[in-house]
């Protein structure tokens, strides 16, 4: 037998593995780990002790293939009193895409089938987002790779398409994927507004901003976020298993407590942020923010719930983290929503 130098042999290992990695990611085809050459299963095999020294050492290093998401789909919530959950998510700028005495679907002026969906329950809960991933693959990738996924399964919902649910691995969420939605017919635009300043002048003269009291109509789902209990298992796991990738991390005392998320999605410009999480004793779902076409319509919206009675959180504001304008409410049904420009 000979002496073998471990570290040389798992130096030849590694080579190898990244090797087939980066080969079959050119050709496009699935990467499998276990295509070693007959070399290295001779090692592994007249090389016992060998075995064990590459699997402690080894297996951090296999890059596994991300699942690639592509945007923030929708969100679930349960309500107790659905007339009234409906009638304040009528009031915040959503229209209705498709309702039955149990389950409505909320759309907004955007090309996704839906963005909110409320169902009747006992007590008020979040069944959580909903992410668009970009092929079958990814999905089928997903049952495999994520503990206690679901097999693919169809969406009876608006849009169709095919879905994996799973649950967070620590605070037991639900979390769903969904690939094959048909798209739908925006349903308003509105215009780019000009605006003066007081150095330089772009609206011309005799043209007015005229606008229509009411809701601020709801465009999309921007991002969702909750408070989880272990900060550093949840960013191990989502930023391990998908392309997420954080935009801003808050730090309290040396530990990192708070990060705000975006999809890595190359050259393509993406939002600051789509899902954020910060550690607390409990899971709960902190809020759900969507967009609107610009400042005017947030600020027509703001005044809109005002006038109804209802309860301002937080905000006309902007952020420093990711710069965008907030209006932040609390629904009559125990969550938060926001506006966001």
């Amino acid at each position: 037998m000979w002496e073998a130098d471990y570290p040389s042999l798992l130096i030849l290992l590694r080579v190898e593995l990244e090797f087939l990695w980066l080969f079959s990611a050119h050709l496009k085809v699935e990467y499998n780990p276990h295509n070693l050459s007959i070399l290295s299963f001779a090692i592994l095999i007249f090389e016992p002790n060998f075995l064990f020294y590459f699997l402690s050492i080894m297996s951090p290093l296999v890059i596994e293939r991300k699942i690639s998401l592509k945007r923030i789909a929708h969100v679930y919530y349960t309500h107790a009193d659905l007339e009234k959950a409906h009638q304040f998510l009528l009031d915040f700028g959503f229209s209705v895409t498709q309702q039955t005495a149990d389950e409505i679907y909320y759309r907004g002026s955007g090309t996704e089938p839906f963005v909110y969906c409320t169902r009747r329950g006992s007590e008020n809960t979040f069944g959580g987002a909903a992410f668009v991933v970009d092929s079958m693959e990814d999905l089928e990738l997903a049952t495999k790779q994520l503990p206690g996924a679901s097999e693919i399964y169809e969406s009876k919902a608006p849009g169709g398409g095919k879905c994996v649910t799973f649950h967070d691995p620590t605070d037991g969420f639900p979390f769903h994927l969904v690939y094959g939605q048909s798209p739908v017919e925006m349903t308003e635009t509105f215009p780019e507004l000009d605006y003066n300043f007081p150095t330089s002048k772009h609206r011309p003269v005799g043209k007015y901003q005229r606008f229509r009291k009411g809701p601020a109509p709801i465009h999309k789902l921007g991002h969702f976020g909750c408070c989880v209990t272990d900060f550093a298992k949840a960013l191990e796991f989502y930023t391990t298993n998908f392309n997420f990738k954080p935009s801003d991390i808050v730090h309290d005392k040396g530990r990192d407590i708070t990060a705000f998320c975006h999809l890595d999605r190359g050259d393509e410009m993406v939002d600051h942020h789509c899902f954020f999480f910060f550690e607390g004793p409990k899971f709960h779902v902190h809020h759900s923010s969507f967009e609107v076409h610009d400042f005017d319509i947030q600020l027509l919206g703001h005044n809109w719930l005002v006038q109804k009675g209802y309860e301002n959180c937080w905000g006309v504001g902007r952020h420093v983290m990711g710069s965008q304008i907030f209006d932040y409410w609390y629904a009559p049904v125990t969550e938060t929503l926001s506006v966001a420009d």
